[in-house]
C-alpha cells in the first residue's frame, strides 16, 4: 500500500511542475484525493459492498468535484489534473500512466447493458472538456484534444480533435485530409452553419435589390 502511495505522489511531481512539496500535494490536490477514495471504493465493490463502495464515491464527489464509479478499473500511476468535473463511469477500465484534466466525461451512450463506458490502454492523455462516451477503445499512447467529443475507437499513437473525434495525428504522421486542422483549433459544426446561413442571407439581398431595380425600370 506505501509503494502505490508514494508511486501516486511521485507521479504528480512528473507531471506537474507547480508541484513543490509531499506535503502540498498530500493535502491540497483533489485528484490525488479522489484516486486513493476510489482505490478504497473498488476495494469494497469488488466484495461486493456496494453500497459502502458507492458512499465512499459520493464523499469524495462531494469534496473533490471529481466523480469515479466504485467498479471502473484504473492502472497505477493515474493522473487527474485540475479535476473539478471529472466524471469515470463503472465499466471504465484505465491503463497505466493515464492522465485526465478538467471536464473530462468517460461515460455510456444510453441504458444499455454490460461495458458500456470506454476503454483507455496505456500512456492516453485526455485534455480539457474531453468526451468520450460508450464502450469504444483509445489505443495506448495516443491524445484526445480538448473539447472533443470521442465516439469511436481511436488506434494506437494517435491524436483525435474535434466533433465527432476525428484522427488527425497516427504514428506522427498527419493526415493529409486534416492538414489544416491544428490540435487547437477544432471544428466547429454551428459556426459553420451560421457562415453557411450567413451567405444564403447575402444572396436573397442580392436578388431582392435587383428584383427591385427590375421593376422600378
Amino acid at each position: 500500500m506505501f509503494k502505490w502511495i508514494k508511486e501516486d505522489i511521485d507521479t504528480i511531481f512528473e507531471n506537474d511542475p507547480a508541484a513543490r512539496s509531499v506535503i502540498e500535494v498530500v493535502l491540497t490536490y483533489s485528484g490525488l484525493h479522489a484516486t486513493w477514495a476510489h482505490r478504497i471504493a473498488h476495494w469494497f465493490y469488488k466484495r461486493k459492498f456496494y453500497f459502502i463502495a458507492r458512499a465512499i464515491s459520493q464523499i469524495s464527489r462531494f469534496f473533490t468535484g471529481i466523480e469515479i464509479h466504485p467498479g471502473a478499473k484504473i492502472g497505477r500511476r493515474f493522473f487527474i489534473d485540475h479535476g473539478m468535473g471529472v466524471v469515470i463511469g463503472e465499466t471504465c477500465e484505465i491503463g497505466d500512466n493515464v492522465t485526465l484534466y478538467q471536464g473530462v466525461t468517460l461515460g455510456g451512450t444510453g441504458k444499455e447493458k454490460g461495458k458500456r463506458h470506454p476503454t483507455l490502454h496505456d500512456n492516453v492523455l485526455v485534455a480539457t472538456g474531453a468526451k468520450v462516451l460508450g464502450s469504444i477503445t483509445i489505443g495506448e499512447n495516443s491524445k484526445v484534444g480538448a473539447g472533443s467529443v470521442v465516439l469511436k475507437d481511436v488506434p494506437p499513437n494517435a491524436t483525435v480533435v474535434g466533433i465527432p473525434g476525428k484522427i488527425v495525428i497516427k504514428d506522427g504522421v498527419r493526415y493529409a485530409e486534416e492538414k489544416k486542422l491544428d490540435h487547437h483549433n477544432i471544428p466547429d459544426p454551428v459556426g459553420d452553419r451560421c457562415d453557411t446561413l450567413e451567405k444564403t442571407l447575402e444572396l436573397l439581398q442580392q436578388e431582392i435589390t435587383l428584383l427591385k431595380k427590375e421593376q422600378k425600370q
